[in-house]
C-alpha cells in the first residue's frame, strides 16, 4: 500500500485545514514503552540470556513479530516467535492490570481533541488484545477509531496503519497530524504522507521537513496541531 499524491489543501467547514489526529499509544500517550522492555529482559532472563540495552533502541516502537525474532536471534534463545509473542503479551497484560500510567499532557490533549470534535484514531504496533486494555485507562469513547499491530498486512514503519486509519476517518494523509515517539512510527506516519510531531521517549529523533520534534505532550495542544496543516488558496 502507497500513499497517493497530497490533493491541495482546503480549509474545513470549521475555517481549519485539519482534519484529523492520528495517535501512537505506547511511549506517547501512555508511559508503557520502560514496561516492554522490563518483561522483554524478565523473559529472556528465565530463558537464560541477559539483553544488551544497545538492544532496546532497535525493538522499541516495532511490531511485535519483529522485535521477538530480532531478541531471539541476538540471543540463541530455545523459543519460537509465537511462543514468546504470548509470553510478552501476558507479562505486559499483568504490568498494567492495576493502572496505565499516562504521559505528562495526553490527558489534556485527548480532553481538549474530543471537546472540539476532532476525528482521533489510536495506532499502535501493539495487538489488539493490548490495545483493547490500555484502551480502558484512555476512554474508548475519545477515539473514531484503533488500529491495532496484528490487524494490517503491514503494520510500522510502513505506512499502512496511518494510511488505513486516516482513510477510516474519511481525512487525507497530508491534512492529518500524527504524533509518535520512536523513530519506526516517525517513519511510518511520513511515509504515509502526515505531518509528524515527534515526542521522542527512546532514543534521539532529529527534526526533518515534515516533522516537529517536542520535548513532551505538554508541549502539544490543538492550536499548535492545527498550524502544522497550511491551507492553500
Amino acid at each position: 500500500m502507497t500513499s497517493t499524491v497530497p490533493a491541495p489543501v482546503a480549509r474545513t467547514a470549521d475555517g481549519h485545514a485539519l482534519q484529523a489526529v492520528l495517535l501512537d499509544m505506547d511511549g506517547t500517550l501512555v508511559d508503557t514503552e520502560g514496561f516492554w522492555w522490563d518483561v522483554e529482559v524478565e523473559i529472556f532472563g528465565e530463558l537464560g540470556h541477559r539483553l544488551d540495552e544497545s538492544w532496546r533502541d532497535v525493538v522499541v516502537g516495532g511490531p511485535m513479530s519483529r522485535s521477538a525474532a530480532f531478541l531471539i536471534e541476538s540471543t540463541g534463545a530455545a523459543i519460537g516467535v509465537a511462543e514468546l509473542s504470548v509470553l510478552l503479551n501476558e507479562r505486559f497484560e499483568a504490568r498494567i492490570a492495576d493502572a496505565v500510567p499516562m504521559m505528562p499532557g495526553a490527558e489534556r490533549l485527548l480532553s481538549e481533541l474530543a471537546r472540539h470534535n476532532v476525528p482521533t484514531a489510536l495506532v499502535s504496533a501493539s495487538h489488539r488484545r493490548v490495545i483493547d486494555r490500555v484502551l480502558r485507562s484512555l476512554g474508548p469513547e475519545r477515539f473514531a477509531i484503533s488500529i491495532a499491530g496484528d490487524e494490517v498486512p503491514r503494520t510500522k514503519p510502513h505506512p499502512d496503519p496511518y494510511l488505513i486509519a486516516a482513510r477510516a476517518l474519511g481525512a487525507h494523509p497530508s491534512r492529518c497530524a500524527v504524533v509518535e515517539d520512536t523513530a519506526t512510527g516517525v517513519a511510518s506516519a511520513e511515509a504515509a504522507g502526515c505531518r509528524v510531531v515527534a515526542v521522542p521517549s527512546v532514543g534521539l529523533i532529529p527534526p526533518a521537513p515534515g516533522r516537529t520534534v517536542v520535548r513532551s505532550l505538554e508541549d502539544v495542544d490543538l492550536r499548535f496541531l492545527r498550524s502544522l496543516i497550511t491551507p492553500m488558496n
